[in-house]
């Protein structure tokens, strides 16, 4: 799934219509066709052993198709990786690439900053593969990190903009580190798109992203996508990932000799996905593949919209604070402005004072803003994470993750500003009425 230099050389916005377009065929519809079919036909007997060989071509859905490959070959280009590989679902993606990486008595060092379903893969299905983890509670504490390294530490994990928190990740001075212990950096950049920020760039080994979200961008699809940097270094790494320099069980070549540098790519494709099987189906990839070509004129359009929505929050007597990157109030505020030049990002979280009642007449009285669990959209979005994606955590590891019960997380969409500032109105006029009168959330958190 590689990119052609002329490829690579042309704007964001020019790339995300065309990149991974020319596959050689001599039928060129300008729309990306849909190979919706479980399997191919093989053209003769001696074909198909060469196939199952390890030659090019199609066979099984499950094993390539040609809609998804395009596909891969667009979201590699964007995210100046090496190779893609696009699974059924963001959670799909991240449990491949760390399944591809990991095995028992292996140990992961993770932000503590994560979305809540990575979270409790982390915790619950790896720990129950002899997989641990240790969490660093201010991803910017450096010697934090050095100190949860071990020698059976094999990943570094993070997200480029933690969902809800906005606390940013600093990517190169942590992929600096990992690098340094030579382990991978893993970095879950679905609230930032590809167009926004770019990890390999800063330093990280793995992207994964639920394209479900802004890459496809209108709710309508699930899918996932792992894209590597192809600099898999077997001298500095082999001995910490045998499975990627070690011959197969009837001595064929290891992925290493095969794949070089992106033996890690080619492992998680050929052995990972290939097993366990969360193959996207190619409609999907097809939506997706289309939401991706206006990915750059949604995300502009949202982040702008998201900061006139803080700015507005954050000057309300209604809300306690506002956790939004983009805002110079924010601690977090210098990182964005070095990772994040063409936009803060559309998803944030903030509090109001008056804790749960006055969240749940927030909430109930909005009539632009969508209430569902989702990330994204072309729509404007409205969750309540303390009792919704946070219930797994105790009251206590709420409110250390900055989840307070009159927290609410929003995803902001496309729509005209003056109308979701009216709607928000709306909400924090419901929240005023029902809030207790004179207590602060921390007051009503308590």
């Amino acid at each position: 799934m590689s990119t052609s230099p002329d490829e690579r050389a042309a704007g964001f916005t020019t790339r995300q219509l065309r990149a991974g377009d020319a596959d050689g065929s001599r039928i060129a519809p300008r729309a990306l066709p849909i190979y919706l079919t479980a399997g191919f036909e093989l053209a003769d007997f001696d074909a198909a052993a060469e196939q199952f060989h390890g030659g090019d071509g199609y066979s099984y859905t499950r094993v390539a198709n040609p809609t998804t490959d395009a596909l891969e070959r667009r979201i590699a280009d964007l995210e100046s990786g090496a190779e893609a590989l696009v699974v059924g679902s963001g959670q799909a993606a991240t449990s491949i690439a760390l399944l591809g990486l990991l095995r028992a008595g292996d140990h992961i060092v993770s932000a503590a900053s994560i979305y809540e379903g990575t979270r409790g893969l982390l915790l619950d299905n790896l720990a129950r593969l002899g997989i641990t983890v240790d969490f660093v509670a201010d991803a910017a504490d450096l010697g934090a990190w050095e100190r949860a390294i071990r020698p059976e530490t094999r990943v570094l994990f993070g997200e480029s903009i933690p969902n809800p928190t906005n606390d940013l990740f600093d990517i190169a001075a942590v992929a600096d580190l990992a690098h340094a212990h030579g382990i991978p950096l893993v970095i879950d950049s679905t609230l930032a798109s590809p167009y926004l920020l770019r990890p390999i760039e800063h330093g990280a080994d793995i992207v994964v992203h639920s394209a479900s979200k802004f890459l496809a961008g209108h709710g309508a699809v699930l899918g996932g996508v792992v894209v590597d940097n192809g600099r898999f270094d077997a001298a500095r790494s082999g001995e910490l990932f045998p499975h990627l320099v070690a011959r197969d069980r009837l001595g064929g070549p290891s992925p290493w000799e095969r794949a070089g540098g992106r033996a890690r790519i080619a492992y998680l494709r050929d052995v990972v996905a290939l097993r366990f099987g969360p193959t996207a189906s190619p409609l999907n990839a097809f939506l997706i593949n289309q939401g991706i070509e206006t990915l750059s004129l949604r995300v502009e359009r949202q982040s702008a919209n998201a900061l006139v929505v803080a700015r507005w929050l954050e000057e309300r007597p209604e809300v306690a604070s506002v956790a939004y990157a983009g805002l110079p109030s924010s601690p977090h505020h210098a990182l964005a402005t070095r990772y994040l030049p063409n936009g803060f990002g559309s998803v944030f979280a903030f509090t109001l004072h008056g804790g749960l009642a006055a969240a749940r007449a927030f909430v109930d009285a909005l009539e632009v803003f969508t209430h569902m669990t989702h990330l994204g959209d072309v729509r404007s979005l409205v969750l309540h994470p303390a009792s919704t994606s946070h219930t797994l955590r105790s009251a206590e590891e709420q409110a250390a993750a900055g989840i307070l019960p009159g927290t609410l997380r929003v995803s902001i969409g496309i729509e005209d500003a003056p109308d979701l500032l009216a709607d928000l109105e709306r909400g924090l006029t419901a929240a005023r009425a029902a809030a207790p009168a004179g207590r602060t959330a921390h007051e009503v958190a308590a």
